[in-house]
Protein backbone atom coordinates (compact mmCIF):
# COMPACT_ATOMS: atom_id res chain seq x y z
CA UNK A 1 0.00 0.00 0.00
CA UNK A 2 1.23 3.57 -0.79
CA UNK A 3 2.27 5.79 1.96
CA UNK A 4 2.92 9.54 2.21
CA UNK A 5 4.21 10.90 5.37
CA UNK A 6 3.08 14.48 4.11
CA UNK A 7 0.30 14.55 6.94
CA UNK A 8 -0.67 17.49 8.37
CA UNK A 9 -1.30 16.56 12.12
CA UNK A 10 -0.82 17.82 15.25
CA UNK A 11 2.15 17.02 17.24
CA UNK A 12 1.66 14.53 20.40
CA UNK A 13 4.11 16.26 22.50
CA UNK A 14 0.54 17.98 23.57
CA UNK A 15 -0.95 16.91 26.69
CA UNK A 16 -3.39 13.90 26.60
CA UNK A 17 -6.25 15.91 27.32
CA UNK A 18 -6.18 17.40 23.61
CA UNK A 19 -6.51 13.99 21.84
CA UNK A 20 -10.37 12.90 20.60
CA UNK A 21 -12.36 10.77 22.27
CA UNK A 22 -12.89 6.90 21.04
CA UNK A 23 -15.19 4.15 20.71
CA UNK A 24 -14.73 0.40 20.35
CA UNK A 25 -17.05 -1.20 17.47
CA UNK A 26 -17.84 -4.66 16.77
CA UNK A 27 -18.83 -5.11 12.97
CA UNK A 28 -20.43 -8.04 12.12
CA UNK A 29 -22.03 -8.91 8.02
CA UNK A 30 -24.20 -11.86 8.39
CA UNK A 31 -25.56 -12.82 4.58
CA UNK A 32 -28.36 -13.67 3.56
CA UNK A 33 -27.45 -14.63 0.04
CA UNK A 34 -28.85 -18.11 -1.01
CA UNK A 35 -30.92 -20.01 -3.79
CA UNK A 36 -34.00 -20.03 -1.23
CA UNK A 37 -33.89 -15.91 -0.62
CA UNK A 38 -32.27 -15.36 -3.98
CA UNK A 39 -33.51 -17.71 -6.52
CA UNK A 40 -31.48 -18.11 -9.93
CA UNK A 41 -33.21 -19.24 -13.05
CA UNK A 42 -30.55 -22.02 -13.25
CA UNK A 43 -31.20 -23.64 -9.54
CA UNK A 44 -28.47 -22.71 -8.15
CA UNK A 45 -26.22 -19.88 -7.17
CA UNK A 46 -22.97 -19.54 -9.39
CA UNK A 47 -20.57 -21.88 -8.36
CA UNK A 48 -17.47 -21.18 -5.64
CA UNK A 49 -20.53 -17.91 -4.81
CA UNK A 50 -18.64 -16.43 -1.92
CA UNK A 51 -17.50 -13.00 -0.89
CA UNK A 52 -14.54 -10.83 -1.22
CA UNK A 53 -13.25 -9.01 2.15
CA UNK A 54 -14.98 -6.39 4.09
CA UNK A 55 -13.14 -3.47 3.47
CA UNK A 56 -13.91 0.37 4.32
CA UNK A 57 -12.81 3.33 6.02
CA UNK A 58 -13.70 5.79 9.09
CA UNK A 59 -13.84 8.98 7.99
CA UNK A 60 -15.13 12.82 8.73
CA UNK A 61 -18.11 14.52 6.40
CA UNK A 62 -14.84 16.29 4.16
CA UNK A 63 -15.11 13.57 1.83
CA UNK A 64 -16.92 10.47 0.21
CA UNK A 65 -15.33 7.03 -0.63
CA UNK A 66 -18.58 6.06 -2.63
CA UNK A 67 -22.14 7.20 -3.29
CA UNK A 68 -25.76 5.66 -4.11
CA UNK A 69 -26.17 7.59 -7.44
CA UNK A 70 -22.47 8.52 -8.00
CA UNK A 71 -20.10 7.16 -10.09
CA UNK A 72 -17.35 4.37 -8.89
CA UNK A 73 -13.98 5.50 -8.08
CA UNK A 74 -10.63 2.80 -9.66
CA UNK A 75 -11.09 1.40 -5.99
CA UNK A 76 -14.57 0.77 -5.48
CA UNK A 77 -14.79 -0.67 -8.98
CA UNK A 78 -11.85 -3.04 -8.74
CA UNK A 79 -13.72 -3.98 -5.26
CA UNK A 80 -17.11 -4.68 -7.21
CA UNK A 81 -15.38 -6.21 -10.33
CA UNK A 82 -12.26 -8.06 -8.48
CA UNK A 83 -12.50 -7.84 -4.87
CA UNK A 84 -9.13 -6.56 -5.32
CA UNK A 85 -8.85 -3.78 -2.96
CA UNK A 86 -5.73 -2.30 -3.57
CA UNK A 87 -6.27 0.74 -5.51
CA UNK A 88 -9.25 1.37 -2.71
CA UNK A 89 -6.87 1.47 -0.03
CA UNK A 90 -4.58 3.92 -1.56
CA UNK A 91 -7.82 6.45 -2.05
CA UNK A 92 -8.47 5.75 1.55
CA UNK A 93 -4.25 7.09 2.22
CA UNK A 94 -5.02 9.68 -0.06
CA UNK A 95 -7.72 10.87 2.18
CA UNK A 96 -5.95 10.46 5.78
CA UNK A 97 -2.83 12.92 3.93
CA UNK A 98 -5.78 14.90 3.13
CA UNK A 99 -6.99 15.04 6.35
CA UNK A 100 -10.77 13.76 5.91
CA UNK A 101 -9.72 10.11 6.86
CA UNK A 102 -8.57 8.70 9.54
CA UNK A 103 -7.99 4.41 8.91
CA UNK A 104 -8.56 1.71 6.51
CA UNK A 105 -10.29 -1.22 7.14
CA UNK A 106 -9.43 -4.52 5.85
CA UNK A 107 -11.87 -7.23 7.18
CA UNK A 108 -12.12 -11.09 6.84
CA UNK A 109 -13.47 -12.74 3.51
CA UNK A 110 -16.31 -15.19 3.48
CA UNK A 111 -15.79 -17.99 1.20
CA UNK A 112 -19.12 -19.39 0.90
CA UNK A 113 -22.64 -17.58 0.03
CA UNK A 114 -24.05 -17.88 3.90
CA UNK A 115 -22.12 -17.07 6.56
CA UNK A 116 -20.59 -14.09 8.73
CA UNK A 117 -17.62 -11.73 8.55
CA UNK A 118 -16.90 -10.20 11.61
CA UNK A 119 -14.51 -6.90 12.39
CA UNK A 120 -13.29 -6.94 16.00
CA UNK A 121 -11.96 -4.08 17.95
CA UNK A 122 -12.47 -1.52 15.40
CA UNK A 123 -11.57 1.87 17.01
CA UNK A 124 -13.37 4.80 15.97
CA UNK A 125 -12.08 8.81 16.55
CA UNK A 126 -14.65 11.32 17.42
CA UNK A 127 -13.19 13.27 14.68
CA UNK A 128 -14.32 10.58 11.95
CA UNK A 129 -17.30 9.14 13.12
CA UNK A 130 -18.73 7.83 9.81
CA UNK A 131 -18.24 4.28 8.37
CA UNK A 132 -17.86 3.41 4.93
CA UNK A 133 -17.54 -0.42 4.07
CA UNK A 134 -17.52 -2.59 0.99
CA UNK A 135 -17.28 -6.42 -0.32
CA UNK A 136 -17.67 -7.61 -3.95
CA UNK A 137 -20.54 -10.12 -4.22
CA UNK A 138 -18.28 -12.92 -6.18
CA UNK A 139 -18.16 -13.89 -8.73
CA UNK A 140 -20.07 -11.03 -10.67
CA UNK A 141 -19.54 -8.82 -13.42
CA UNK A 142 -19.41 -5.66 -10.71
CA UNK A 143 -22.08 -6.09 -7.84
CA UNK A 144 -21.40 -5.48 -4.30
CA UNK A 145 -22.72 -4.47 -0.31
CA UNK A 146 -21.80 -1.20 0.67
CA UNK A 147 -22.62 1.28 3.49
CA UNK A 148 -22.18 4.76 2.81
CA UNK A 149 -20.84 7.04 5.62
CA UNK A 150 -23.03 5.67 8.42
CA UNK A 151 -22.24 7.61 11.45
CA UNK A 152 -21.79 5.94 15.17
CA UNK A 153 -22.33 9.39 16.78
CA UNK A 154 -25.84 10.47 17.23
CA UNK A 155 -27.61 14.15 16.76
CA UNK A 156 -26.01 14.75 20.85
CA UNK A 157 -22.66 13.71 19.94
CA UNK A 158 -23.00 10.48 21.99
CA UNK A 159 -21.42 6.89 20.62
CA UNK A 160 -24.56 5.08 19.33
CA UNK A 161 -24.89 1.48 21.26
CA UNK A 162 -25.99 -0.34 17.99
CA UNK A 163 -26.77 0.27 14.16
CA UNK A 164 -28.70 -2.89 12.40
CA UNK A 165 -28.90 -2.00 9.00
CA UNK A 166 -30.62 -4.33 5.95
CA UNK A 167 -28.00 -4.60 3.22
CA UNK A 168 -29.29 -4.60 -0.56
CA UNK A 169 -27.11 -5.63 -4.08
CA UNK A 170 -25.37 -2.58 -5.76
CA UNK A 171 -24.50 -2.21 -9.01
CA UNK A 172 -20.82 -0.25 -9.54
CA UNK A 173 -22.29 0.94 -12.78
CA UNK A 174 -19.00 -0.16 -14.16
CA UNK A 175 -19.89 -3.42 -16.10
CA UNK A 176 -23.28 -4.10 -17.89
CA UNK A 177 -23.26 -8.17 -17.61
CA UNK A 178 -26.74 -9.28 -16.94
CA UNK A 179 -25.82 -12.79 -14.89
CA UNK A 180 -23.46 -13.78 -12.00
CA UNK A 181 -21.28 -15.67 -14.79
CA UNK A 182 -21.17 -13.16 -17.56
CA UNK A 183 -17.87 -12.49 -19.65
CA UNK A 184 -15.90 -9.01 -19.07
CA UNK A 185 -18.61 -5.94 -20.52
CA UNK A 186 -17.51 -2.74 -19.76
CA UNK A 187 -19.78 -0.24 -19.44
CA UNK A 188 -18.63 3.12 -21.22
CA UNK A 189 -19.37 5.80 -20.26
CA UNK A 190 -20.04 4.15 -16.54
CA UNK A 191 -23.32 4.53 -15.03
CA UNK A 192 -23.93 5.40 -11.19
CA UNK A 193 -24.13 3.07 -8.42
CA UNK A 194 -27.74 1.23 -8.42
CA UNK A 195 -29.53 -0.83 -6.13
CA UNK A 196 -30.39 -4.31 -7.79
CA UNK A 197 -32.91 -4.92 -5.01
CA UNK A 198 -35.59 -7.29 -6.94
CA UNK A 199 -33.66 -6.61 -10.08
CA UNK A 200 -32.44 -10.37 -11.57
CA UNK A 201 -31.14 -12.23 -10.71
CA UNK A 202 -31.67 -10.58 -6.93
CA UNK A 203 -35.32 -10.68 -5.24
CA UNK A 204 -36.73 -8.32 -3.07
CA UNK A 205 -35.34 -9.67 0.01
CA UNK A 206 -32.12 -8.25 1.10
CA UNK A 207 -28.93 -10.04 0.98
CA UNK A 208 -27.53 -8.78 4.18
CA UNK A 209 -27.45 -7.75 7.28
CA UNK A 210 -24.94 -5.03 9.14
CA UNK A 211 -24.72 -4.39 12.08
CA UNK A 212 -22.30 -2.67 14.36
CA UNK A 213 -22.21 -2.72 17.97
CA UNK A 214 -20.49 -0.89 20.92
CA UNK A 215 -18.19 -2.60 22.96
CA UNK A 216 -16.31 0.31 25.14
CA UNK A 217 -16.57 4.32 25.16
CA UNK A 218 -12.56 5.23 25.67
CA UNK A 219 -12.87 7.81 27.14
CA UNK A 220 -10.10 10.27 29.41
CA UNK A 221 -10.51 12.63 32.19
CA UNK A 222 -8.24 15.74 31.91
CA UNK A 223 -7.26 15.66 35.25
CA UNK A 224 -5.69 12.53 34.82
CA UNK A 225 -3.87 12.91 31.68
CA UNK A 226 -1.82 16.90 32.29
CA UNK A 227 1.37 15.46 32.95
CA UNK A 228 1.99 13.00 30.15
CA UNK A 229 3.10 13.47 26.51
CA UNK A 230 4.08 11.10 23.61
CA UNK A 231 7.50 12.35 21.68
CA UNK A 232 8.65 13.05 18.94
CA UNK A 233 6.25 13.48 16.08
CA UNK A 234 7.00 12.26 13.68
CA UNK A 235 8.90 9.73 15.06
CA UNK A 236 12.13 8.14 13.37
CA UNK A 237 13.39 5.24 15.64
CA UNK A 238 12.27 5.88 19.00
CA UNK A 239 8.71 7.18 20.59
CA UNK A 240 8.91 8.14 24.10
CA UNK A 241 5.88 8.31 26.25
CA UNK A 242 5.77 10.05 29.53
CA UNK A 243 3.53 9.84 31.88
CA UNK A 244 3.28 8.49 35.78
CA UNK A 245 0.04 7.06 35.90
CA UNK A 246 0.56 4.70 32.21
CA UNK A 247 -0.64 1.33 32.82
CA UNK A 248 -0.03 -0.20 29.46
CA UNK A 249 0.89 0.90 25.70
CA UNK A 250 -0.67 -0.57 22.69
CA UNK A 251 0.33 0.61 19.35
CA UNK A 252 -2.25 -0.90 15.96
CA UNK A 253 -0.98 0.08 12.57
CA UNK A 254 -3.14 1.84 9.94
CA UNK A 255 -5.10 -1.68 9.65
CA UNK A 256 -6.30 -1.53 13.16
CA UNK A 257 -3.98 -4.58 13.89
CA UNK A 258 -1.63 -4.72 16.92
CA UNK A 259 1.63 -4.33 16.33
CA UNK A 260 3.00 -3.98 20.13
CA UNK A 261 2.11 -4.18 23.42
CA UNK A 262 3.74 -2.48 26.23
CA UNK A 263 3.77 -2.93 30.28
CA UNK A 264 4.58 0.27 31.72
CA UNK A 265 7.17 0.01 34.50
CA UNK A 266 8.29 3.46 34.86
CA UNK A 267 7.52 7.25 34.43
CA UNK A 268 8.95 7.15 31.03
CA UNK A 269 8.39 4.45 28.41
CA UNK A 270 10.88 4.06 25.15
CA UNK A 271 9.31 2.10 22.08
CA UNK A 272 11.61 1.26 19.95
CA UNK A 273 9.95 1.44 16.34
CA UNK A 274 13.04 2.14 14.30
CA UNK A 275 12.18 -1.49 12.42
CA UNK A 276 8.58 -0.48 11.76
CA UNK A 277 7.36 0.44 8.31
CA UNK A 278 6.50 4.13 7.41
CA UNK A 279 3.20 5.17 7.92
CA UNK A 280 0.44 6.02 10.09
CA UNK A 281 -0.23 4.49 13.80
CA UNK A 282 -2.51 4.29 16.79
CA UNK A 283 -1.02 4.32 20.20
CA UNK A 284 -3.46 3.43 22.74
CA UNK A 285 -2.99 4.49 26.36
CA UNK A 286 -4.55 2.77 29.15
CA UNK A 287 -4.10 4.25 32.74
CA UNK A 288 -3.91 2.95 36.29
CA UNK A 289 -7.21 3.36 36.74
CA UNK A 290 -8.69 1.97 33.57
CA UNK A 291 -9.12 5.11 31.80
CA UNK A 292 -8.00 4.22 28.12
CA UNK A 293 -7.14 7.11 24.85
CA UNK A 294 -5.91 6.68 21.61
CA UNK A 295 -3.68 9.32 19.38
CA UNK A 296 -2.31 9.12 15.93
CA UNK A 297 1.77 9.56 15.17
CA UNK A 298 3.58 9.08 12.14
CA UNK A 299 6.70 6.72 11.93
CA UNK A 300 8.79 8.21 8.79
Amino acid sequence: MKRSLLLSLFALTAYLSDAQTAAEYTVTFTSNWSQAAHPHSSGNLPGGAHWSRLVGATHNDGGLFLEMGGLATPGIEDIAELGNNTLFFEEVDDAIQAGWADKSINGPDLDTSLGQMQIDDLVVSSDFPLLTLASMIAPSPDWMIAVNGISLLDEQGDWVDQIEINLYAYDAGTDSGPDYTSPNMNTDPAEPISSLQAVVPFSNEKIGTLTVSLNTILDLDDTQTKAVRLYPNPVTDVLRISGSNIREVEIYNALGSLIRSVRADNAEQVISMEDDPAGLYLVRLTTNDNRVSTHKIIKQ
